[in-house]
């Protein structure tokens, strides 16, 4: 199958990379999440007016950080009541000069096939983030990283589904650096850890915190 062979070069095919990322999404609800992070989600495209499963991305949206500071979430699940939402309303509305919200795509790339991280934040009142501003939001290790890695740093492109410009993590030494971190495993576990393995990488980067749990095996 041209799944397994392909994972064994570092690369993944698009069948794949949508399997790999609705078994992230299902892990992601099985295992123990710091409150800071909300659930990734598939977002489908439209394919002629109508929505297209296999056509889509992952979405991790909805994170912000105190400036400088650390990463958090706003409220957005269903188990909460009214005196959570009023202590949160306060608390966002006392500090909010000094949030910045991000937001996290995954989207696969036919041309290098793997995935590529686009992202990007902005302020509270909805001014975009400088490339500046962000990396003054992330922790040493990130800057370190984006400073010596030769295959995570930081581009400016068009985001694939919106036609607009996002900061994005270049791909072209993924397929190179997965290979390393899958080798050894059976076809089908590296078929869907490709995503979590991939992810704890990129996610050093930019600052972004990945749960442990989501390597383990079932």
């Amino acid at each position: 199958m041209g799944g397994s062979t392909t994972v064994r070069d570092g690369t993944l095919s698009h069948g794949d990379f949508v399997a790999s990322a609705k078994a992230l999404i299902e892990k992601w609800k099985e295992i123990d999440v710091d409150d800071a992070l909300p659930d990734w989600r598939w977002k489908p495209c439209c394919k002629m007016g109508v929505p297209s499963e296999e056509e889509g991305y992952l979405a991790l949206e909805g994170v912000y950080r105190n400036h400088g500071g650390s990463q958090e979430q706003t409220k957005g699940g269903d188990n909460f009541d009214d005196a959570d939402i009023v202590r949160d309303d306060t608390w966002v509305q006392s500090c909010s000069g000094n949030l910045h919200f991000y937001d996290y795509h995954v989207v696969y790339s036919f041309s290098y096939k793997v995935p590529v991280l686009y992202f990007q934040g902005h302020q509270s009142g909805g001014q975009l983030l400088t490339l500046d501003e962000i990396k003054e939001d992330l922790p040493s290790l990130s800057l370190k990283l984006l400073g010596e890695s030769r295959w995570t740093f930081i581009t400016r492109e068009e985001h694939p589904h919106f036609s607009r410009p996002w900061f994005t993590l270049h791909p072209c030494g993924t397929s190179d650096c997965m290979k390393l971190l899958l080798e050894g495993m059976q076809d089908k576990d590296q078929q869907v850890r490709y995503l979590p393995a991939w992810l704890t990488v990129v996610g050093k980067a930019v600052g972004l915190k990945i749960p442990l749990g989501l390597h383990c095996n079932s």
